[in-house]
C-alpha cells in the first residue's frame, strides 16, 4: 500500500479515536451537568459553607412557688482547627506543634494527651476537644496561646438541689435533650427551636472575609418554662424522713409520695437513694460507688437504669392491707356492709372449698368493720370481696383507676398487675380483697385513696401546673381534672370516718400527728421474687389529714428492711414526721389544741390477741413506745401477754414490752 494511502488512514482513525473520546466526555459532561448537576451543586454548596448551631436557651423548671429546680447556665466549648496550628511551618515542625497543643490541652482539662492528638493530627476542620467548661478552666485554655483554638460559650443543665427530686425532674444528654423524667415528658417546650450561623469558606475550610453574602444568621428560638406542682419545702421534708427510714431499717430502697387529695397536685415525690442530675453516670449513694466500679458494664448499665427510674409511677409493688380501705368503699358503696354491721372471725375462711386462714389463727371474735379494718381481719375483706361478686369488684377497681393507668404527665408509667376476671375466680377475688395477689403502682393506690378524702371524686395526678414562654406570657394553664366519681359522699364520710379510727384506736397509730385528726392504714406484703413468695417485703403506710377537710395524703414505702419489718414501724412514724411538717408550713389549722405534756398518765390498750404490727400501732396511738424480745424483731406474731397489762396508768412515752 503506498505510504501516502496508509498515512490517511492513520490519520482517519486517530480523528476517529479523537472523535470517539471526544463524544464520550460530550456524553459524561451531559451527565454529569444534566442528570447529577442539582446533587453535584448541593455537595459543592455543602463543601464551601460551615453551618455553625445557636443552642437555644433551653426553659427553666419551677417548683410551685417559683424556686428553681432545673435551670441552663453559661458554659464554655472548646474547638481546635488542625489545619491551623502550624499552616506555614514544616511538616515535622507542625507535627510537633500539634503534640505540644495536645499535651497543654490534656493537663488543663484532665484528659489523655494521646487521644487528642489523634483527633488533631490531620488537617481536617474544626474539631471538638471538650463541652460545658466552667469560665475558671476556659481561661485557663483561653491563656496557654494553643493556635487553631475557638472558645464558644453554650449553655448546659443545672439542677441547683443536686438530689432533691431528681427522679421527678430526670436529665438531659450532652446535646441539652431529655432523657428521663419532666425533662422528657416536656423536652418540646423546653427545648426550644435552636437557630444557626451559615459561613462560606475556601476549600480548607476556612472563613471567607466577612459580607452579608458570605453570612446568614438565623435567630434561637429560647424554650419554655414550666411550673410544677412540687413543693420545695415539703419535698425536703420528705426526703429527709425516708433517709431516716433507710438508715434505721437497713430497707433497700425508700419512696415516697405526698399528694393533695383536692386537686391531685403532686407535691413530692422522692426516693432514697435516688441520683445526682449533675454526675447522673455516678451513683449518689457512697456505699456503691465503689461496687459500682467493680461491676461489668452490663451491670453497670442495669444499675443506672435503676436508679434513674421513678418506681412511684413505672413499678408495681403488692400494697398488702392498705388495700383493704378500697374494699371496703366498695362494699360501702354497694350495700355489702355498713358502719353498724358485725362480724365473727374464726380465724379461717373457707372459700370454693379453700380454707384461707386469718393472720390471727385464734380468731378476732365478734367485731364492727371498723375494728375489722383497725384490726387487719382478713376474713372480714374476704367476705366483702366475695359479697361484692367479682364482676362488681372488678368494675369498681377500674372506677378506682387500678385496672389502667393514671395518666400523670410523666413517661412509661406502669399499670396494675392484676389476675384476668376470667381466670381470678372466687379465691382470687377473695384473696385480692385482703391486698394479695395484686400488683399496683403507687401512684394509682394513692390517687384512689384520696378521692375517699374528696367527697369520692378522683383527681387526675399532675406534676405541672403552668407553662410559660420566656417573656412570662402563659402558653397552656393545666387545670384540675375530675376524673369520675368512685364512690358516693356519703361513703367516701364513712371512709374517712374508718382511717381516722384505724390511726386513732387501731393499728395505724404510728402516723399521728398531736393535734390533727389523721386517717390512714398501714400494710406489710411479702414480695415476689422470681414469681414465689419471699421474705422480703414492702412495708407501707398511708396517712390523710387533717380528717376533717383533708388536704394531704402520703404514702411511704420501705422495700425490704431488715429486723422489724411491719409498715406501722417502718413507713408510719415517717408519715407522721411528713404529714406534722407539712401541715405546719402550710398553716393548716390543729383540729385541737394540744395542751398535754410529757408527765400526763394515759391507760395502757389491751393489745393481747393483736398481731404485733397492730399492736405497736395502737400503742402508739397512745403516744407509748414498745419493746420486744430479740428473736421476735421481724417476725409475725400474735401478742400473747403484754406488761404493763391493759389498764395501766402510765407516762406517755413509757415503754410497753409485748410478749410472743
Amino acid at each position: 500500500m503506498p505510504a501516502a494511502n496508509r498515512s490517511r488512514k492513520n490519520l482517519i482513525l486517530v480523528l476517529i479515536i479523537i472523535f470517539t473520546l471526544m463524544f464520550v466526555v460530550a456524553l459524561r459532561v451531559g451527565y454529569i451537568q444534566i442528570i447529577k448537576g442539582e446533587e453535584y451543586s448541593e455537595r459543592a454548596l455543602a463543601q464551601q459553607t460551615k453551618d455553625i448551631p445557636i443552642e437555644a436557651d433551653r426553659g427553666t423548671i419551677y417548683d410551685i412557688n417559683g424556686e428553681k429546680l432545673a435551670q441552663s447556665v453559661k458554659c464554655y466549648s472548646v474547638f481546635v482547627s488542625p489545619y491551623e496550628i502550624g499552616k506555614y511551618d514544616s511538616k515535622k515542625e507542625k507535627q510537633k506543634l500539634k503534640h505540644e497543643t495536645a499535651e497543654a490541652l490534656a493537663e488543663i482539662l484532665d484528659l489523655n494527651s494521646s487521644e487528642i492528638y489523634n483527633e488533631i493530627k490531620g488537617d481536617s476542620g474544626q474539631i471538638t476537644i471538650a463541652k460545658g467548661l466552667d469560665r475558671e478552666t476556659a481561661d485557663k485554655i483561653r491563656n496557654c496561646d494553643v493556635q487553631g483554638l475557638t472558645i464558644s460559650s453554650d449553655t448546659k443543665r443545672e439542677y441547683p438541689n443536686g438530689t432533691l427530686a431528681a427522679n421527678v425532674m430526670g436529665m438531659v444528654n450532652d446535646e441539652n435533650t431529655g432523657q428521663s423524667g419532666l425533662e422528657l415528658e416536656y423536652n418540646n417546650y423546653l427545648a426550644g427551636i435552636a437557630g444557626r450561623i451559615v459561613n462560606y469558606t475556601d476549600t480548607n475550610g476556612k472563613q471567607l472575609s466577612y459580607s452579608p453574602e458570605n453570612e446568614k444568621y438565623y435567630e434561637a428560638e429560647d424554650g419554655c418554662d414550666i411550673i410544677t406542682t412540687i413543693d420545695l419545702v415539703i419535698q425536703s421534708y420528705t426526703e429527709d424522713a425516708i433517709e431516716k427510714v433507710r438508715e434505721e431499717t437497713g430497707s433497700d430502697r425508700v419512696f415516697a409520695i405526698v399528694m393533695n387529695p383536692e386537686n391531685g397536685d403532686v407535691l413530692a415525690m422522692a426516693q432514697n437513694p435516688s441520683f445526682n442530675p449533675n454526675n447522673p453516670y455516678e451513683p449518689a449513694d457512697n456505699a456503691d460507688k465503689d461496687k459500682f466500679k467493680d461491676m461489668s458494664q452490663k451491670e453497670q448499665t442495669e444499675y443506672l437504669s435503676k436508679m434513674w427510674r421513678n418506681p412511684l409511677i413505672c413499678d408495681v409493688y403488692e400494697p398488702g392491707s392498705v388495700f383493704k380501705l378500697l374494699t371496703t368503699s366498695i362494699a360501702l358503696e354497694e350495700g355489702a356492709t355498713s358502719l353498724n354491721s358485725t362480724f365473727n372471725c374464726t380465724g379461717a375462711l373457707t372459700v370454693a372449698g379453700e380454707t384461707i386462714h386469718c393472720w390471727n389463727r385464734g380468731g378476732h371474735g365478734t367485731q364492727s368493720l371498723k375494728q375489722a379494718v383497725g384490726n387487719s381481719c382478713n376474713p372480714v375483706f374476704m367476705a366483702l370481696a366475695t359479697e361484692v361478686g367479682i364482676s362488681k369488684y372488678y368494675d369498681y377497681l377500674d372506677t378506682f383507676g387500678i385496672t389502667g393507668t393514671t395518666g400523670i404527665d410523666f413517661p412509661a408509667e406502669g399499670s396494675a398487675l392484676l389476675q384476668d376476671e376470667e381466670s381470678a375466680g372466687p379465691v382470687g377475688v377473695a384473696t385480692i380483697g385482703f391486698g394479695q395477689g395484686v400488683a399496683v403502682t403507687p401512684i394509682q393506690l394513692i390517687t384512689g385513696i384520696c378521692s375517699l378524702g374528696n367527697d369520692g371524686k378522683l383527681m387526675k395526678p399532675q406534676l405541672v401546673k403552668e407553662i410559660k414562654s420566656r417573656d412570662d406570657k402563659t402558653v397552656e394553664k393545666i387545670k384540675p381534672e375530675v376524673v369520675r366519681r368512685t364512690v358516693s359522699k356519703e361513703t367516701a364520710d364513712e371512709m374517712c370516718e374508718i382511717m381516722e379510727y384505724v390511726v386513732a384506736e387501731g393499728g395505724g397509730g404510728t402516723a399521728a400527728v398531736k393535734g390533727y385528726r389523721v386517717g390512714g392504714k398501714t400494710g406489710t406484703a411479702n414480695k415476689v421474687i422470681n414469681g414465689v413468695y419471699s421474705d422480703f417485703t414492702d412495708s407501707s403506710c398511708l396517712g390523710m389529714a387533717p380528717m376533717s377537710d383533708p388536704k394531704l395524703t402520703v404514702l411511704v414505702i420501705a422495700d425490704s428492711p431488715k429486723g422489724v419489718k411491719y409498715g406501722s414501724v417502718t413507713a408510719g412514724p415517717a408519715v407522721s414526721e411528713i404529714l406534722g411538717k407539712s401541715l405546719k408550713y402550710l398553716n393548716i389549722q390543729p383540729d385541737t389544741e394540744d395542751t398535754t405534756g410529757t408527765s400526763e398518765k394515759v391507760e395502757v390498750p389491751d393489745v393481747v390477741g393483736h398481731l404485733a404490727e397492730e399492736g405497736i400501732g395502737i400503742l402508739a396511738g397512745k403516744e407509748l413506745k414498745y419493746d420486744m424480745s430479740k428473736d421476735a424483731e421481724g417476725t409475725e406474731f400474735v401478742i400473747v401477754k403484754q406488761y404493763p397489762a391493759a389498764g395501766t396508768k402510765v407516762k406517755k412515752g413509757s415503754r410497753i414490752y409485748l410478749y410472743n
